[in-house]
């Protein structure tokens, strides 16, 4: 069984940086060929596809995030890891892991983490 965890602050303040970690369970983050993604939720805009690095750890990001959105990895944890930088209190969202394929499609990926929840303020 493939499981994800998220993991992180629950606060951070305007102007710093989140980092969340993905923890995998189950599965190879270096398998062939799936990618792991970065995915953020609010009432208000929705399902936000972020990023994701591959399975060879060649990173891809949204054009809304990629300016201040890094993706890395450890493969000897078996853990990947969302930095964004200055936030501002409209990145208060749930913040969720997810495995999919090539193809960046949020309602197709098969395993999520259970999210979590992240709010930006002073």
């Amino acid at each position: 069984q493939v499981q994800l965890q998220e993991s992180g602050p629950f606060l951070v303040k305007p102007s710093q940086t989140l980092t969340l970690t993905c923890t995998v369970s189950g599965e190879s983050i270096e398998t062939k060929y799936y990618f792991w993604n970065w995915i953020r939720q609010s009432p208000g805009k929705g399902f936000e596809w972020m990023g994701a690095i591959a399975y060879s750890g060649s990173t891809y990001y949204s054009p809304s995030f990629n300016s201040r959105t890094s993706i890395s990895r450890d493969t000897s944890k078996n853990q990947f890891t969302l930095e964004l930088n200055v936030v501002t209190p409209e990145d208060t969202a749930s913040y969720y892991c997810a495995r999919g394929g090539v193809v960046v499609n949020v309602g197709g990926m098969d395993y999520w983490g259970q999210g979590t929840q992240v709010t930006v303020s002073s």
